[in-house]
């Protein structure tokens, strides 16, 4: 009998990935990496045409990547995006809540405008606390079901300072979610983990920091994790991170 390689479909199954915020960057890494793994991928952004044109460049390359709009902070949008995948596929095997903003490395907590932080938590906590429950049905429905919280470092309240207010605690208050939903998902076979994928030299991390493919090599693996991977965790790289 021939081994299947990590993260590679088993024959007859196709999973069904989905990724927030993944027009360009590091969502579009981790799009164009699932494909390549053999996933059937949906290619989530805010606008259509960004969605669009960005599966297309992967479809246009062999991947099964097909464009869905899904603006995160909308109810209604992102309750009609899961009708559409019930009634195209009946199921979601990995869901990767990407889309984040809100980036602020030069304010301070003391002086935060509170408005900057009520929207970046819009995206960055609530836009995946709404994806999850709009998902789950699906997610349950699937035999290996993975979900994936892209976070950062800066979450870390062992090694939390000052700085980034919005940022920082929209993503502490991100990797809570990731714990609650990981112990309430667990009897479901659904395993939950906040991936940091490290300073990338994307849009918002600007340059200087590492490859793109390097940042979502790890939210890639634990999208892949066998069924005996860990759930609940905070991890770079496929290793621990402090919570």
């Amino acid at each position: 009998m021939t081994a299947t390689a990590p993260g590679t479909p088993a024959p007859g199954h196709r999973p069904v990935a989905l990724v927030t915020g993944a027009n360009r960057g590091i969502g579009y890494e981790v799009c164009r990496a699932l494909a390549g793994l053999g996933h059937t991928v949906l290619l989530t952004a805010r606008l259509a045409d960004a969605a669009g044109a960005a599966a297309g460049h992967l479809a246009d390359a062999g991947g099964d990547v097909h464009p869905l709009p899904l603006d995160v902070t909308d109810d209604t949008g992102v309750r009609r995006a899961a009708a559409q995948v019930r009634r195209r596929y009946g199921r979601l095997d990995v869901l990767v809540n990407n889309a984040a903003t809100g980036y602020d490395p030069g304010r301070r907590a003391v002086t935060a405008d509170l408005d900057a932080v009520r929207e970046a938590a819009e995206t960055n906590l609530y836009g995946p606390w709404r994806t999850v429950r709009a998902f789950a049905p699906l997610l349950r429905a699937a035999p290996h079901p993975r979900i994936v919280n892209v976070s950062s470092e800066v979450a870390s309240l062992t090694n939390m300072g000052g700085g980034s207010p919005a940022y920082t605690a929209s993503k502490a208050a991100l990797n809570a979610l990731t714990r609650m939903l990981a112990a309430e998902l667990r009897a479901d076979g659904v395993l939950v983990n906040a991936v940091c994928p490290g300073w990338v030299a994307t849009r918002m991390g600007g340059p200087g920091g590492r490859p793109v493919a390097d940042g979502a090599a790890g939210v890639v693996w634990a999208a892949t994790l066998p069924d005996s991977g860990p759930t609940g965790g905070f991890f770079r790289d496929g290793r621990p991170l402090p919570w």
